[in-house]
Order: C-alpha cells, then sequence, then structure tokens
C-alpha cells in the first residue's frame, strides 16, 4: 500500500495545493490541485521543491534549512513548469508519521484576491439594485395612493347622500377595501423605506396618556364586538408629556393590538405601560400587548418578525396580512434603541413586549444612577416576559369545555349577538359571531356541531329565513 495512501484519502479532493518532499528536496507527492495549478501533471513526482520555490530553496544547499522554515506563513512566488508564477501563501510541517519527509501547503493569493474583489464587486451590484428596488416601491407606492384616496373620497361623498340600505352596504365594502388597501400600501413604504435605509423618526413632544386613550380608542370597539375584555394600564412613574415619534409609537401599538385581536375569539386583552429605567433626560418606556388567543407554537416564533412571513400559510389565507406589519414594528423598536420579544403558548395566548427610549422635557435636576432609577414594575415586567405565564383569574376559565356554565354563557352571548347582526344585515359581524360559535362548541355532541355548520352556511348566504330557522334549532339542542 502506498505510504501517502492517506493524503489520497483526505487531501485529493482539497482546494489548496499539497505537496510532499523528502529531505533531499525532491517531490514525491502531489495532490490533484497541484499537479493542474502548477502545470507537472503526474511528472510532478521528482520534481525538486527549488524548481517550483527557487526564492527559498536551492538545489545545490539540499533542503537542511527546512527545519528552520517549519510551520511558519510564507508569502512566496510559486513557478508553473511553463515559469509563470503567482503569489502564494506557504506553509510546510514536518511528516509526524514519516520523519524524512514534509508536506507543504499552498494557497495562491492572486486567485483569492480575485475572488474577493469579485465578490466584493457582486455584493455592491446587489446592494445597488436593492437599493434601486426600495425606490421604486416607495415611489410607486406614493402612487398607488392618488387614486385608492381619489375612490375612497368619493365612496365616502355617495354615502353621506345614500338612504338605500342595499347600496350603502356595497357602498361601505367599497370604504373598508380602500382602507385596507391604504394599509397595505403604508406597510409596503414604510418597508421600503427602511431597507433603503431612508427613514427617519420624527420626535417630538407629546402627551403620552392622551395618546394611549387614542389608541385604546382605536381598538376598544372592534374588541368588545367581539365579546372580549379590553384592559389598559400606565404607570403613573411615565410622566405627563415625553419627546418621541408619537405616529410611529402608535403605529406599533396599532399593529400589535390589531393582531391580538384578530387571533382572538375568547377571554380578553391587555395593554400595559410602565417605565423600566431613567439616564439623566432619557427614559426607557416598556409595553406588553397580552392576549388569549391562538398563541404561536415555540419552533414557529422565530418566523414572526422576518419580512413577508407568516407562520403558516392557512394564517395568510384566514386572517389576511401581508406578513410585513411584525418586521416593521421590530426595525422601528430598533430605531427607537430598544428590542422586541414574544412569549407565548399554543391555544394559550401570546405576550409581545417591547421597550423603547424616550425624551423628558423639563428634567432640570440631575438624575440619579441607572441603578437607583429602576421601576419596581419592571420586576413583573421582566417575570412575564421571560418566564412566559398568562395572568389567570382566580377561577380557572372554563369557557372553551362545553358543557360548562361558562361555555354556555359565552354561546349564549354569542347567539344574541349574531342575531342582532343580521337583524341589522351586518353580515361581516355575522360570520365573525358564527365562527365564534363553532370554537366554543369544538368539543360538543355530533347533532350540535351539525346544527351550527348549517347556521354557519346560512350566514354566508345571507338567508334570512334558514338562519332563523337554524338558530332557533340550535337553541332548542342546547337548552336540552
Amino acid at each position: 500500500m502506498n505510504k501517502f495512501a492517506w493524503i489520497d484519502a483526505f487531501m485529493e479532493n482539497a482546494l489548496e495545493l499539497i505537496v510532499v518532499f523528502d529531505k533531499s528536496g525532491r517531490i514525491c507527492h502531489g495532490n490533484r490541485a497541484a499537479k493542474d495549478e502548477l502545470a507537472y501533471g503526474d511528472a510532478i513526482d521528482g520534481v525538486h521543491i527549488s524548481e517550483i520555490f527557487p526564492g527559498a530553496f536551492t538545489d545545490e544547499e539540499g533542503i537542511h534549512t527546512t527545519a528552520n522554515l517549519c510551520g511558519q506563513l510564507l508569502n512566496l512566488m510559486a513557478y508553473r513548469k511553463n515559469r509563470t508564477c503567482f503569489r502564494a501563501d506557504v506553509r510546510i510541517l514536518p511528516d509526524t508519521e514519516n520523519p524524512d519527509y514534509y508536506i507543504c501547503y499552498v494557497r495562491d493569493v492572486n486567485n483569492q484576491e480575485f475572488l474577493e474583489k469579485e465578490l466584493a464587486e457582486v455584493e455592491k451590484k446587489a446592494a445597488a439594485a436593492n437599493t434601486i428596488k426600495s425606490e421604486f416601491v416607495a415611489n410607486i407606492t406614493h402612487e398607488l395612493r392618488t387614486p385608492v384616496n381619489g375612490i375612497l373620497g368619493n365612496v365616502l361623498e355617495l354615502i353621506s347622500g345614500e338612504k338605500e340600505e342595499a347600496k350603502l352596504r356595497k357602498l361601505r365594502m367599497i370604504e373598508r377595501s380602500c382602507k385596507d388597501m391604504n394599509g397595505i400600501i403604508n406597510n409596503i413604504l414604510d418597508f421600503s423605506k427602511l431597507e433603503a435605509g431612508k427613514f427617519t423618526l420624527e420626535p417630538r413632544q407629546f402627551e403620552f396618556r392622551s395618546m394611549i386613550d387614542y389608541v385604546r380608542a382605536n381598538h376598544i370597539s372592534k374588541i368588545t364586538e367581539k365579546g372580549l375584555d379590553f384592559f389598559v394600564t400606565v404607570s403613573p412613574e411615565i410622566p405627563e408629556c415625553v419627546v418621541g415619534d408619537e405616529l410611529r409609537i402608535v403605529q406599533i401599538l396599532n399593529n400589535l393590538l390589531s393582531n391580538a385581536c384578530k387571533f382572538t375569539s375568547l377571554g380578553k386583552i391587555s395593554l400595559e405601560a410602565v417605565k423600566t429605567a431613567q439616564v439623566g433626560k432619557r427614559a426607557e418606556l416598556f409595553f406588553m400587548v397580552s392576549d388569549t388567543g391562538i398563541g404561536i407554537d415555540q419552533g414557529d416564533r422565530d418566523k414572526l418578525f422576518k419580512s413577508f412571513s407568516q407562520v403558516d400559510a392557512s394564517i395568510s389565507r384566514r386572517f389576511g396580512g401581508t406578513g410585513l406589519g411584525l418586521n416593521i414594528c421590530k426595525q422601528l423598536v430598533e430605531l427607537m434603541g430598544g428590542s422586541i420579544s414574544v412569549e407565548s403558548e399554543l391555544h394559550k395566548g401570546t405576550i409581545f413586549s417591547f421597550s423603547i427610549w424616550v425624551e423628558l422635557p423639563g428634567e432640570e435636576d440631575e438624575a440619579p444612577a441607572l441603578e437607583q432609577q429602576i421601576s419596581p414594575f419592571l420586576l413583573k415586567a421582566r417575570s412575564i416576559a421571560e418566564s412566559w405565564k398568562i395572568q389567570q383569574d382566580e377561577e380557572e376559565d372554563h369557557s372553551g369545555e362545553f358543557g360548562t356554565e361558562k361555555n354556555r354563557q359565552e354561546i349564549e352571548k354569542r347567539m344574541s349577538m349574531l342575531i342582532l347582526s343580521v337583524e341589522m344585515e351586518n353580515w361581516e359581524k355575522a360570520e365573525m359571531f358564527v365562527e365564534i360559535i363553532k370554537q366554543l362548541t369544538e368539543n360538543a355532541p355530533k347533532e350540535i356541531k351539525t346544527g351550527v355548520l348549517k347556521l354557519k352556511m346560512a350566514v354566508q348566504k345571507e338567508n334570512y329565513e334558514k338562519i332563523t330557522a337554524a338558530h332557533e334549532a340550535l337553541g332548542k339542542m342546547l337548552e336540552t
């Protein structure tokens, strides 16, 4: 067996040039890369090392100086058989298995520099193309706003003068579609600006609690319409006025609360804001948005903050969305000097928490050390963020367990809301309530689940008579 078989096995396909020579300087083995690059082919065996590295060795003096060169990184000129040359990084090591031989590793510096330049050029072109793409998206998004706002303005004008209920319903559908389109356009515009590095914050002084009241007013109607509880808590340590980008803070809170409402059918949604630290005139504010909704599997959490990403495709089909909102929130939070995280348990709910830094206007006194400014509320915030636990009532919630008193009350509540929505011909809300009823009866007997399915089909067809009949039949089954 060839005593250099181990080189054949492990180094034959190496990208580096590898040659083995003896104490006389004669090469006795070269890997494929060495044979090809040095242009000797199989004839490399027997070539003196000085033919390849004349600047380091000579044929006359033998190879007695090699031991002094072992282990050093040498920058030498390597010569091919045709006497063309290239710069190379060379390292010579003694063969521990065969003391009479040396192993020489050769790396083509010119080739590496060329590849690095090529890579840098490719990266430069990719960055330029990405900037052009982001600028194009930003420009086209601005252009899209004009016709959408034009349609919306005309629809609002028609709504104000329309008396016929059927036409009003269609006009309101157009109005909602325009507003949804504006929301998508705004997300794409923000995303493109952030990607292009052209997004800037616009800090100004504003009343913090007025901002929270505005956010609460934006969402309380949709949340309570679904039969959910909504709690908002603001720490008394947060001053009345702060300096920050109010519009973007509202945008983050709106996105998180919209998601909480979208993915929660039973239970509650809460928003909490506390001051966690202060350094000089700068304060750290910590926000938590929690819900008792569908939750997120631990393996899917990494997808949440990636652009154009949903946890799975069914989320997009069922609930809608572009998958940009949380990515934008993450980038906005980081622009404000903070971070955002999520803690969740599948089918039990989710907590999104984020921190930002704001300025405190009119703070003339020198602030104490940071350690002395840590709010006692931070202990609660950190315990929730670090060890996921949805706060529960003293009594365990059995609303999702069919047959319990709490479950019966929730079904009756949604049944009443459903029939009221049908009477008002608000089919969107009617579909929402029948979907909640379906969730509340997931563990019900087969005949009740069939009755819910009939009710849902009648609502989808907007057939008043069939809805009434199915509603009455289901009510009787639930009473027995």
